[in-house]
Parts: structure tokens; C-alpha cells; sequence
């Protein structure tokens, strides 16, 4: 039973890893969603291979009584689908710093967290233009962080590549 196990891991990992795929050297752009009122994030991605990518964003908020920050790094693998479209997986985490300057609060913390993150992406032939759609599920670290200390980042990535 063991041996059936072990083939089937392997035969699955074989496939995952003969698939011809193309993904781009490098894209940049935005990253739209909502986690604790991160509305959008500067997002650029470094392929680093054939099929592995480190993807950096710089989310920012800042309304009448919050200001906030947040810079996440994040190491991809990515699998090819059929043709442009991709699916990937990846592991990461970030700092953040939010201020809230509210009657009756006056409010800072700086905080750290980690994060995976699970998506699907569709890479134009005609056009360089990357269209995504992935979770970030985040697990933050810090002293009195405001609200809960997990948030599900969901978000749509609309990038240029090159």
C-alpha cells in the first residue's frame, strides 16, 4: 500500500513538472481587494524560473480617521493549466503599520504577519496583460493588533508584463 502511495505522489509530481509553461520575468501592477480595509496594492512580480516567482506588494489606506500600510513578500510556484492559464500556490509574509486618529482614539501599531496564498491567473498572447484571482489568507503578530488577527485576502490582479 505504501509503494501505490508513494507512485502516485511521484506520477503526480512528474506531470506537475513536465507541463510546458510560460510565465513572465517580470509584471507589475495592481492588486484590488479588501482585507481589513486594504482597498489596492502596488504589485510587481520576478520570475526567478520556468516555474517558481517572488511576488512583492505595497498596500496603503488612508481615509478620514485610519492611515495604513502594508508590504508583503511572497514565494510562488506556478502550474500551467492550458495555454495562458496558470494556477499557483505560495508562502510569505509581510510588516504593516496602522494609525487610527478618531474622536476619543488616537491609535498606532505596528505589526508583522504571515501569509499562503492560492490563485489562478490568465496571461494574454495578443496583449501583455496579466489578468488574477487569488486568497491570501493572513495570520497577524502583534501586541494589540486592531481587530481580528486573521484575514482572508481575497483580491483581483491586474498587472503588465514585460
Amino acid at each position: 500500500m505504501k509503494k501505490i502511495i508513494l507512485s502516485a505522489f511521484m506520477l503526480m509530481g512528474l506531470a506537475f513538472s513536465t507541463q510546458a509553461q510560460e510565465i513572465s520575468k517580470n509584471a507589475l501592477g495592481l492588486r484590488l481587494g479588501d482585507n481589513d480595509g486594504f482597498g489596492g496594492e502596488l504589485s510587481y512580480q520576478r520570475g526567478l524560473s520556468d516555474n517558481n516567482r517572488l511576488e512583492l506588494d505595497l498596500g496603503w489606506r488612508n481615509s478620514n480617521n485610519v492611515d495604513a500600510f502594508k508590504l508583503t513578500g511572497v514565494y510562488q510556484w506556478v502550474w500551467n493549466i492550458d495555454g495562458g492559464f496558470n494556477w499557483y500556490a505560495g508562502v510569505g509574509g509581510g510588516v504593516g503599520n496602522w494609525s487610527i486618529d478618531a474622536p476619543g482614539v488616537d491609535d498606532s501599531k505596528t505589526y508583522a504577519f504571515v501569509a499562503g496564498d492560492l490563485g489562478i491567473e490568465y496571461k494574454f498572447d495578443e496583449v501583455p496583460i496579466q489578468l488574477s484571482l487569488d486568497i491570501r489568507p493572513e495570520l497577524y503578530f502583534s501586541d494589540n493588533y486592531y481587530g481580528d488577527n486573521f484575514g482572508p485576502d481575497l483580491a483581483l490582479g491586474i498587472r503588465f508584463t514585460f
